[in-house]
């Protein structure tokens, strides 16, 4: 968020304007915090802002 110059109101405010998420500032903060957010919240996070998840087998 912070690379993209978007704080974490900022962030929950668009992704609930543009009804991506319910999401608000004291669960995503908690969410953060306590290593607890789920990986859709993240993929809409991402996806909103413009990044993606690339997932790859580890070279073993």
């Amino acid at each position: 968020m912070l690379r993209n110059g978007m704080s974490m109101s900022k962030l929950t405010r668009k992704l609930q304007n543009e009804g991506i998420s319910n999401i608000n500032i004291a669960s995503l903060s908690r969410m953060l915090t306590t290593k607890t957010i789920k990986f859709e919240t993240v993929q809409q996070i991402l996806d909103y802002l413009g990044y993606e998840i690339d997932i790859k087998k580890k070279n073993a």
